[in-house]
């Protein structure tokens, strides 16, 4: 009797313990919020502020390397139009692919200015320190050696960007960074790796062509933003979202999507998502970009008190780690 009693007092507080367990804290670009983003630096940092998982996005160099950077172009992030003046293509922009790894090594990585020249967050880094683009195999050798000096287990989150426009150019950027994570031995549901794309497309061939045993992200845009040729509308829909739930561990939607700010109401989505068991890591938290009309805390508790999402991509890891500790954001879980 009395070991039967033990027994399901362990099974309550087992049941209780995963029923409570702790929203993923997801460095978005690293600890860009502080540093230029995707750099060692800003990685380090972001580790070194609790985060649970250290996102990389990913595009391939003119030798088909795997670069940590967060679209295919390069001036609005490098000193690419000063170093090498009469390599953008016609479009006028500069692309990662026309240059070799080398060559990307020497550019110096600042933080992310628009169109004009202007920095995009005004109150963000603004000292010149050399930083440089990095590869994934760098990111992947440095989170490993700190996992390991910390006795850790923080995890990789890399998404692999305009795959399409990337076979347009004559390479496939999927079957080379799934090569690298199996070098690595991280191509499984168990390590802790997620693999996120925005293009529905690719996702279902990363699991059904490629083989992918990791885990699969399924992000979601809006169509007019042409991330990809995805139709965004219709991957929201509960029959979308179950084609997702074929291929995919969980979700990676925009924060309007899961709430209506304007008529201060919920979507159908996260509701959806979770009855199809999908996992949903919203982005992107910024405490210098808020929600109009809400501030830090409110913003917080809505994501993790009123949606009860699994994890969000953050670039101030520090602030969601510190909301996430605190007894009162506990106590409601």
């Amino acid at each position: 009797m009395c070991f039967r009693l033990l027994f399901s007092s362990l099974l309550v507080l087992s049941i209780t313990s995963m029923a409570i367990a702790k929203p993923l804290v997801i460095a978005h670009r690293g600890a860009s919020g502080y540093l230029p983003e995707h750099t060692l630096e800003a990685a380090i940092l972001a580790y070194s502020q609790g985060a649970d998982f250290i996102e990389q996005d990913l595009v391939l160099s003119k030798d088909l390397v795997p670069v940590v950077l967060h679209d295919i172009h390069l001036e609005s992030v490098t000193n690419v139009e000063q170093i090498f003046p009469d390599r953008k293509r016609q479009d006028g922009r500069y692309y990662a692919f026309d240059f070799t790894l080398k060559e990307l090594m020497t550019l110096n990585k600042h933080e992310r200015t628009d169109a004009k020249g202007n920095q995009v967050f005004a109150s963000r880094y603004q000292g010149q320190s050399p930083f440089r683009i990095a590869t994934f195999e760098q990111h992947i050798q440095l989170i490993q050696q700190l996992n390991k000096q910390f006795n850790q287990k923080i995890g990789l989150y890399p998404e692999i960007k305009s795959p399409a426009w990337h076979r347009q150019q004559g390479a496939d950027i999927s079957a080379i960074v799934l090569n690298i994570l199996r070098k690595y031995d991280l191509d499984s549901s168990d390590s802790q790796v997620y693999v996120q794309c925005f293009d529905f497309a690719e996702t279902q061939r990363l699991r059904n062509e490629l083989g992918a045993k990791v885990k699969l992200v399924q992000l979601i845009a809006e169509n007019d933003w042409n991330e990809s040729t995805t139709d965004y509308n219709e991957l929201k829909t509960s029959a979308g979202l179950k084609k997702i739930a074929l291929v995919a561990q969980g979700i990676g939607p925009w924060m309007p999507q899961l709430f209506d700010i304007k008529k201060m109401k919920v979507t159908s989505l996260s509701g959806d998502a979770k009855r199809l068991g999908l996992h949903i890591h919203p982005y992107t938290f910024r405490k210098d970009q808020l929600p109009e009309g809400l501030d830090v805390k409110t913003t917080l508790d809505l994501l993790f008190k009123e949606l009860e999402v699994d994890g969000v991509f953050t670039d101030f890891t520090d602030v969601v780690v510190s909301y996430l500790d605190a007894p009162l954001a506990n106590s409601n879980r």
